[in-house]
């Protein structure tokens, strides 16, 4: 249950506030998008001027979300902000550039469903036990009556069908479904969604899947499942490293697979880990190990090595819990 004392201080915050923003985190995905756009939406529905904030380059997959052409990028000459809302990011560095804002804006509301979140907003809505920021939002909505639309909840089908491996994942129950079940009433197009979010694959990315499943390293009795995406491979297949979406959750779904490792080659020495795992291991432990985080089955970090070692030194990690 969200706090009280939250929602009205946030409300009050919304009615007082002239300039608002809202921002997510680089390396964008569903659940930051559809919040980010769907937070936005519904203020703007109700009468504030909205800053949307574009963190990176948009992939392909979700360039068709609503409202996804008001993003824009801003600089360190942006002029101060009455209130920022942060969706989906655990940490300021996960900002990127962005994480000037924090120290332009007089508050900072952190919405957030990542149990490794820092609370580092005036305001923290941080709440594991949710599948996703887009549920998260979708309750502020409902309890401070905010507009929404087809679209606004549109958008948060999306993030919550998205950071949910399709509504597959642990964190998901009947509360989930619940909550599915109330967009239903916004008048979504579910099918439509899905078609849209997973059933357009390119030439070019089934043929960069194939090579790096081909490529796939087992570990500990074939126990730990690990992909390397380098930048010769994304180069000879025309790819970029959107294109590497789904690539992890499948080495994931082989029987014998505990952990699931997808590296990749950011640049020479920048290594980006993506882990899903089973039973046994806590992705959150030991992606928290390379200063990264997320979910107990799900998470991610960035490290500065080759992707040999970075390699390796996961591996070693993981083993500590098989």
């Amino acid at each position: 249950m969200l706090r009280k004392s939250d929602l009205d201080a946030l409300k009050a915050d919304i009615e007082t506030s002239e300039t608002i923003a809202v921002v997510s985190h680089m390396n964008p995905d569903g659940d930051n998008l559809g919040s980010l756009l769907a937070a936005g939406l519904s203020l703007e529905k109700a009468g504030k001027s909205i800053l949307f904030v574009k963190a990176d380059i948009i992939p392909e997959d979700y360039r068709f979300l609503p409202g996804i052409e008001k993003l824009e990028a801003v600089d360190d000459e942006i002029q101060m902000i009455d209130l920022l809302m942060v969706l989906d990011s655990s940490d300021p560095d996960r900002l990127g550039e962005n994480k000037i804002l924090l120290d332009k804006s007089k508050k900072v509301v952190n919405i957030d469903h990542h149990i490794s979140n820092t609370e580092y907003g005036d305001i923290n809505i941080v709440m594991p036990e949710l599948s996703s920021t887009g549920e998260i939002l979708f309750a502020l909505l409902l309890q401070m009556e905010m507009p929404i639309n087809i679209d606004i909840a549109s958008l948060i089908y999306i993030a919550m069908s998205t950071d949910t491996g399709r509504f597959t994942y642990q964190g998901v129950n009947g509360r989930t479904h619940e909550t599915v079940a109330k967009l239903y009433d916004y008048g979504i197009d579910a099918y439509g969604l899905n078609t849209k979010l997973y059933q357009r694959r390119s030439l070019k990315r089934t043929k960069l899947f194939i090579e790096a499943i081909s490529k796939m390293e087992l570990y500990n009795d074939n126990r730990i499942g690990l992909v390397k995406i380098t930048g010769k491979m994304l180069d000879e297949t025309g790819t970029s490293m959107d294109d590497t979406e789904g690539i992890v959750e499948f080495i994931r779904d082989t029987d014998s697979v505990e952990a699931a490792c997808l590296l990749k080659e950011i640049d020479e020495n920048v290594v980006k880990i993506s882990l899903r795992t089973k039973n046994s291991v806590d992705a959150n432990k030991v992606c928290s190990s390379f200063n990264g985080g997320g979910h107990s089955r799900a998470s991610g970090a960035t490290v500065e090595d080759t992707i040999d070692n970075v390699e390796k030194r996961l591996i070693e990690e993981i083993n500590k819990y098989l």
